[in-house]
């Protein structure tokens, strides 16, 4: 995820991003979700707005293209983002030969090159023994991979950073970062690490939100809602909603408790919720959303995946982000594009993935010059790849 991810986001952002594979494609080329037919979701969703070129990567002469192409001259050029080993014709040292100012950003594993995936990060850092139900014994994964996802957004933060450097100091870099490190790192900023260090033992509380007021509650029709009272205002609106404010001072001088102190809320979730629960339980789903739009409540429906792209606004061309597009192998979707939202200029539009090889000739003809003729020769004998 993280170095496609990486990538992506360059790309979505204006960046020309050239994905170089082997003549087959790469390691997630056919990772799953796919298609009846075999053609991976997972590949087409991170490799939007890109171009593709196909090489044969085992062979001298399709290594020393795709040499080229990373250290092809321009001010714009000159950027590697890989998560493959930094050995071999991948060397920073090597490549750095045929460009001075190169700039390369390795994404690894663990900070010594091992390879790990969040699946294996994840127990290390003891989060699947503190999510799930307060009554579950056994360890639960979950399945977003939140620390390649982060670790992705930091290969493009990291790529500006050291581009930043070279436009002032004319010199390149070969930047590591390390999935492991990004997810130690985060446990630090949140408090985890320093809350173990300190003696406490994080416990599970299912779907309750650690610290102050949140949790799950189900309407009259059987609709079922997160409602979360994490800042004041939060807290606020959500008594406001309910006329729950005299019933909560109540509360509090009972239990000797100030609630407007969200930890204090947190030891008081069991009582705040029977109120919550028992006001959410009496009234419709649909007079429930009117009163908490109306108050400002921080709050939110579930609803499954099919729902969400088949009936919530957010999810469609009605969301500025969201746009259509025709994925070859894939058909029509709506596909997103950056999620940021520049003053300074339009949104670009969304441009689906590439077939493999798409670009191929298009791009060695551009950045190293080689004409029809020449590219003929290369694809007759197997050193590049085309579409079919």
């Amino acid at each position: 995820v993280a170095a496609p991810l990486g990538g992506m986001t360059l790309a979505q952002m204006g960046a020309d991003v050239i994905r170089i594979d082997a003549l087959g494609g790469g390691l997630d080329y056919r990772r799953w979700p796919v298609t009846r037919d075999d053609v991976s979701l997972f590949w087409c969703g991170l490799n939007k707005s890109k171009r593709s070129v196909a090489l044969d990567l085992a062979s001298p002469e399709g290594r020393e293209l795709a040499m080229a192409l990373i250290c092809a001259p321009g001010a714009d050029a000159g950027m590697l983002l890989t998560n493959f080993p930094p050995r071999g014709w991948l060397d920073h040292a090597l490549l750095e030969q045929r460009r001075h100012d190169l700039i390369q950003l390795t994404v690894q594993g663990d900070r010594h090159g091992g390879s790990a995936v969040d699946y294996t990060i994840n127990p290390r850092l003891g989060l699947p023994f503190i999510t799930g139900s307060a009554d579950h014994d056994a360890v639960v994964n979950h399945v977003l991979p939140a620390w390649d996802l982060i670790t992705g957004q930091m290969a493009a933060v990291g790529l500006l950073a050291a581009e930043r450097y070279r436009l002032r100091n004319g010199v390149g870099q070969h930047v590591k970062l390390a999935l492991e490190d990004v997810a130690l790192a985060v446990m630090g900023h949140l408090g985890f690490l320093a809350e173990a260090q300190l003696g406490e033992q994080r416990a599970r509380h299912g779907n309750e939100l650690f610290g102050a007021f949140g949790r799950d509650f189900v309407c009259a029709g059987g609709e079922r809602v997160m409602v979360v009272g994490l800042t004041a205002k939060q807290w606020r609106s959500l008594l406001g909603a309910m006329d729950l404010g005299a019933a909560m001072a109540t509360l509090g001088q009972r239990l000797g408790l100030d609630l407007g102190l969200e930890g204090n809320r947190f030891r008081a979730r069991r009582e705040i919720a029977v109120a919550v629960g028992e006001w959410i339980a009496a009234r419709p789903f649909a007079l429930i959303e009117d009163i908490f739009r109306r108050h400002g409540v921080c709050w939110g429906r579930y609803q499954s995946l099919e729902e969400l792209v088949r009936r919530d606004p957010s999810c469609s061309e009605a969301n500025p982000m969201f746009g259509r597009i025709e994925q070859p192998g894939v058909g029509a979707l709506i596909a997103p594009g950056i999620a940021l939202d520049f003053s300074g200029r339009d949104r670009l539009p969304v441009r689906p993935a590439p077939r493999l090889g798409e670009h191929t000739e298009q791009v060695l003809g551009e950045l190293l010059g080689i004409g029809a003729g020449e590219f003929a020769r290369l694809h007759d004998r197997g050193v590049v790849g085309t579409p079919g």
